[in-house]
């Protein structure tokens, strides 16, 4: 599902070869099974299907018992130009003023970036009335703080945190399963009809964590002879971590379903009645029955699992 933004670009084409349907295309919601972008099943039996429809005829893919929604959204942003300066509320904000919706909690896979390129991530006010005095006077260049990023990088964005994609630069998002955004500043910038986008101060300022605390981000870093497994994140909405695979590597799914984004290269899966090939650019919902199964190739993926359900790596098969 491609979401066209006053922000995109081309590079969802030109990386990865997806028929982009306009040369402003911002966003490719990859794996949803949100009301505003519902992805569906490519290949095997349930070819055609929504993830909702999997969670009605197949729950245990998903989890012991059957959740109320799909948890997580996983998207491919192009910013050509920078994002508006936005934040997110939390669960409790959202189902009260988003119309029951969850909040946004996020991170990001910087996949491309251009040099120079930025983000904005957090900001300088000290207190509260001291946020609201800095953005009602517009002083953006004293308020955001920026931040560099290059190719690899990555970050998380807890509710509260006030942030923005800068130009030039490409992310693999994984969020909760919302839409839930609120506009602090967009450039004063106008649409194809003149009109400036919508701002939403009074709930930036109530859902803004003031004083900023940026994420820390420690990777760690384990694996085998031929698959090396970035653990970047465990949070209580995703747990996230990159996979770079050389050679066969053999998994278990355990109790847990995943999700994989292959980022470079290309891969066979196998698993008990059947194989896949896998390649850049594709998105992988690999249930929690799956069992043990088999990757074999030479590949870069993003793999993400609901919380508290990292991966256990074991000794390569």
């Amino acid at each position: 599902m491609y979401h066209q933004r006053i922000w995109g670009g081309n590079r969802l084409r030109t990386l990865f070869g997806y028929p982009i349907p306009s040369e402003q295309t911002g966003e490719a919601w990859v794996i949803s099974d949100h009301p505003k972008g519902r992805t569906t099943i490519r290949n095997g039996v349930y070819r055609g299907k929504t993830i909702s429809e999997l969670l009605a005829e197949q729950p245990d893919w998903f989890a012991p018992k059957r959740p109320d929604r799909f948890p997580l959204l996983v998207k491919l942003l192009d910013a050509n130009d920078s994002l508006s300066v936005q934040v997110h509320p939390d669960d409790r904000f959202a189902h009260v003023h988003e119309n029951g919706e969850l909040g946004k909690a996020e991170c990001w896979y910087v996949v491309h970036a251009e040099p120079g390129a930025e983000i904005v991530y957090g900001h300088t006010a000290r207190t509260r009335e001291e946020l609201a005095e800095m953005v009602k006077a517009s002083r953006w260049d004293d308020l955001l703080v920026r931040v560099p990023v290059r190719t690899g990088d990555f970050f998380y964005i807890p509710h509260g945190t006030l942030h923005a994609l800068g130009k030039g630069i490409v992310v693999l998002e994984i969020q909760q399963n919302s839409d839930a955004t609120y506009r602090a500043y967009d450039y004063d910038r106008v649409d194809q009809s003149g009109r400036k986008r919508e701002l939403h101060i009074d709930k930036v300022l109530q859902v803004t964590n003031v004083p900023n605390k940026p994420a820390q981000i420690r990777a760690k870093t384990a694996g085998s002879r031929f698959l090396q497994v970035n653990h970047y994140l465990d949070s209580p909405f995703f747990t996230v971590e990159k996979w770079t695979l050389h050679g066969s590597r053999e998994e278990e799914s355990g109790d847990r379903f995943s999700l994989v984004s292959v980022l470079a290269g290309s891969a066979l899966l196998e698993w008990s009645g059947g194989e896949l090939t896998v390649k850049k650019g594709d998105h992988l919902l690999l249930p929690r029955t799956l069992g043990r199964y088999r990757l074999a190739g030479d590949m870069e993926a993003i793999v993400s699992f609901p919380p508290g359900q990292a991966a256990t790596l074991r000794k390569a098969g």
